[in-house]
């Protein structure tokens, strides 16, 4: 099974943005145009794609559910939402824009009762979970903080309903520095019936290669298309 690669687009002020680490103080805006972007990923030959609303998921949500039902009326991709997705309304107005996944993050480690009956409803092919992690600790709110909550034990809680798992390298993201080949190693041996997406620090076509070799599933990529490192 070959490795799905799904371009990302993150949002800020309705335009294509990124982070350094997760610092909203180090954005780089690279497009001002998402639709036309994601017309552009479609193009290159890409199904899917990764969209995230980072103002909603810092604590505006709502602010681009309008970007995503444009894409989904312009392409033909398969678009998984996140940011600041915290109530069932919220979820299927995503869903209503067009979105055939959410990603859910802070409200996953904050409220994981009403996290389990939302996979329960929607079903978990259609909500991946967000692990956000530093320095092995899961970070919510935009990443802006820290919980006392490791990877192992925000899987865990989800077990065995949960399906996808959508990891981030906080250290590594926007730094083009490599993947964390050895933290998604561990999380694929750990936990075989989870499909697990990577993101973070891809910067070149043996990155991608390196994470498929050990069996992960899909890897989301942002700043190296941005950089035409690929």
């Amino acid at each position: 099974m070959s490795i799905t690669v799904i371009p990302a687009i993150d949002l800020i002020g309705g335009k294509c943005v990124r982070l350094q680490q997760g610092d909203y103080n180090k954005r780089t805006v690279y497009q001002d145009d998402p639709v036309a972007t994601a017309r552009r990923f479609e193009e290159m030959g890409f199904t899917r794609l990764h969209l995230v609303d980072l103002e909603g998921a810092k604590g505006s949500p709502g602010k681009h559910l309008h970007i995503l039902e444009r894409i989904c009326q312009a392409t033909r991709l398969h678009v998984d939402f996140s940011g600041g997705l915290k109530s069932r309304g919220s979820i299927q107005s995503a869903f209503d824009a067009g979105a055939e996944w959410v990603c859910l993050g802070s409200i996953a480690q904050q409220q994981p009762e009403i996290t389990r009956e939302w996979l329960q409803t929607f079903g978990p092919r259609r909500i991946i979970l967000g692990a956000d992690v530093k320095d092995g600790w899961i970070h919510i709110n935009g990443w802006q903080t820290r919980t006392d909550t490791c990877i192992d034990e925000f899987i865990e809680n989800y077990l065995p309903d949960l399906h996808y798992l959508l990891c981030t390298d906080i250290n590594r993201d926007g730094m083009l520095g490599g993947t964390a080949v050895e933290l998604y190693e561990e999380l694929q041996n750990r936990y075989p019936t989870l499909s697990v997406i990577a993101s973070g620090g891809v910067r070149s076509r043996e990155d991608i290669d390196a994470l498929e070799r050990i069996g992960i599933s899909s890897v989301v990529v942002g700043k190296a298309f941005y950089e035409n490192r690929l």
